[in-house]
């Protein structure tokens, strides 16, 4: 198996302790401040385009998602969350990233749930298409693909099937290898490299971190349980390149994370 070039999640101020790992082998980067208000501010674009200067891999950011469900039924509050969206994707284009992650909104409650009460899927499904439909055009037009993180997803089934309703480009799959793992030991999900397997070719974007299957810990790879032999095999099989990086708690433990799975042979 051919070992897969891996890059990390980091904030616009920790850019700096990492270029040399990053700039130098042109690795994959995300920008996480777009999570919190303060990415929004006059003056952070320019801040951001600065410490990226020189950068010639690929870039995405992580969107906001704190109080932004994107199935929220209320239909006073769809559109103000909507327009954080479109912000979100503008200043993505704006630094020049070409993915931006958002949280899925399936869970273990609309597993059980789903068939429950006539039109409680379909209203679901209809809300999220009000709250990032406008920035799925949005990103359309300026080149940019939201890509869908597992978060509480007992099954895959579901987040693919909402990205697919959307029948453009715009929208892919993303899988966070913790949330996964975390799924499996807490609501009876399949392994990790199960939900790469089921993504296929709709897999942009992989958030790599590892833990203990009862917290989201976010630690280096090697210092969890998951086997990521499998996982990175069910990557190799993956056509569409997906963004691969380290989203770890830790910046500290980049080195450690990226060293184990350079040892087992399977990043470099």
């Amino acid at each position: 198996m051919t070992p897969l070039k891996i890059g990390a999640c980091l904030m616009v101020d920790q850019v700096a302790d990492y270029r040399t790992w990053i700039f130098d082998e042109g690795r994959d980067l995300e920008i996480q401040d777009f999570i919190f208000d303060h990415a929004f501010e006059d003056g952070f674009a320019e801040k951001a385009k600065a410490a990226l200067s020189g950068f010639e891999g690929r870039l995405g950011i992580h969107g906001p998602f704190i109080g932004l469900d994107i199935d929220n039924g209320d239909a006073q509050l769809q559109p103000v969350i909507a327009a954080r969206y479109v912000a979100a994707v503008e200043a993505a284009a704006r630094i020049g990233a070409t993915q931006m992650v958002m949280h899925s909104p399936y869970d273990l409650w609309y597993k059980n749930n789903r068939l429950s009460g006539i039109g409680y899927a379909a209203r679901k499904l209809q809300n999220v298409h009000a709250i990032i439909g406008p920035a799925v055009e949005r990103a359309k037009a300026l080149g940019v693909t939201l890509v869908i993180e597992n978060c509480n997803d007992p099954d895959p089934e579901f987040r693919r099937g909402m990205v697919d309703s959307f029948a453009t480009e715009a929208i892919a799959l993303s899988i966070d290898t913790g949330h996964a793992h975390l799924a499996r030991h807490m609501l009876g999900g399949p392994p990790v490299d199960f939900f790469v397997r089921d993504a296929g070719n709709q897999l942009k974007h992989v958030h790599i971190q590892d833990l203990d299957g009862h917290a989201d810990r976010h630690w280096a790879p090697g210092d969890g349980s998951i086997e990521w032999t499998a996982v990175f095999k069910a990557l190799a099989d993956c056509e569409s390149a997906p963004h691969l990086v380290l989203e770890l708690r830790d910046k500290v433990d980049i080195p450690k994370g990226f060293a184990h799975l350079r040892d087992l042979g399977l990043a470099i």
